[in-house]
């Protein structure tokens, strides 16, 4: 009975946004962690994450019947109803955004917002049908939790956290991309018009390479404006290579399909290797203090 509640709110969507909080969490942190801190902001990222999820499923249910990967969810076999649905998915982001504001502070909880309102709002209800735009769009939702976790140990939106910003919603693109060809045939069927569907395999190929570069480029910059040493550097740049690599043999791919799987898979692991490294490999107050001009903003927020 429990378990369909829980398949609802996408466990694994939540989980892979959590390691991208704690990145960011220990990115800022710089090795002085608060484990509380912590705890409440993975906690209630979560519950943000679920319920935005649970009411996208509520809006997608329709479309969800004609998708071979979605037609078993609980709400399209009429396990949950809508309302019941709707109530817990209101449940949960009340306590989230809750959590975020008394637990960590107003910043987190205000990011938590945006992406939710971006998520359900401008993507789950408009330009996922609509627009071939929808996914940049929904890429600003994906990159939030990263935010949210440096935001709740600084408390500023400095350039710190608008390059993480950047570096996710970067990072979403040939990610989903890579998604929209390999599920081309349930996209068709639902009348969804991503990029692969809206115009032609050749254009979303483009677009991955595109989008790796532009996300290597400013991934890179974390290291360059002092966050991040050398070994984050050598990582991101290694990882995006192959990346890349990855994405430039799909124009002699003959499996299409199996191409984007591996350009998708590698996504996973680069995002995960960077949220690591972020932990790991982060710039202590004396260094950043110690450095030129434009690492001094640091203790400037844009916000």
């Amino acid at each position: 009975m429990l378990k369909k509640y829980l398949l609802v709110t996408k466990p694994g969507i939540i989980f892979g946004n959590l390691i991208s909080v704690a990145g960011g969490f220990f990115l800022a942190s710089r090795g002085r962690i608060d484990g509380t801190l912590l705890l409440v902001t993975l906690l209630g990222v979560a519950l943000v994450i679920a319920s935005g999820c649970v009411f996208n499923n509520v809006i997608d249910r329709d479309i969800d019947r004609l998708m071979e990967r979605t037609r078993q969810r609980a709400l399209v076999k009429g396990l949950i109803s809508p309302p019941v649905a709707l109530v817990y998915a209101s449940v949960l982001g009340l306590a989230g955004f809750s959590l975020l504001y008394f637990g960590a502070n107003f910043l987190a909880a205000f990011f938590g917002v945006i992406g939710f309102v971006v998520y359900v709002g401008f993507y789950s209800l408009f330009l996922k049908r609509q627009s071939i735009h929808g996914t940049l769009v929904g890429s600003i939702s994906g990159a939030v939790p990263p935010v949210i976790g440096y935001c709740a140990v600084t408390g500023v939106f400095d350039l710190g956290a608008l390059l993480l910003l950047l570096i996710f919603s970067m990072w979403q693109m040939p990610h989903s991309f890579a998604i929209g060809i390999f599920r081309y045939q349930d996209y068709k069927a639902a009348g969804v018009p991503v990029l692969p569907v809206a115009r032609d395999l050749s254009s979303a190929k483009r677009q991955i390479i595109v989008y790796i570069i532009i996300f290597a480029v400013v991934a890179l910059l974390l290291s360059a404006a002092g966050y991040a040493g050398y070994g984050y550097f050598a990582v991101t740049l290694g990882m995006s290579l192959y990346w890349l690599y990855l994405a430039l043999k799909g124009f002699g791919a003959t499996d299409d399909v199996r191409w984007a799987r591996g350009v998708f898979g590698f996504s996973i692991l680069i995002v995960t290797a960077l949220s690591v490294m972020m932990a790991l490999d982060f710039q202590t107050d004396s260094v950043l203090a110690s450095q030129s001009s434009p690492v001094a903003s640091v203790s400037n927020p844009i916000l």
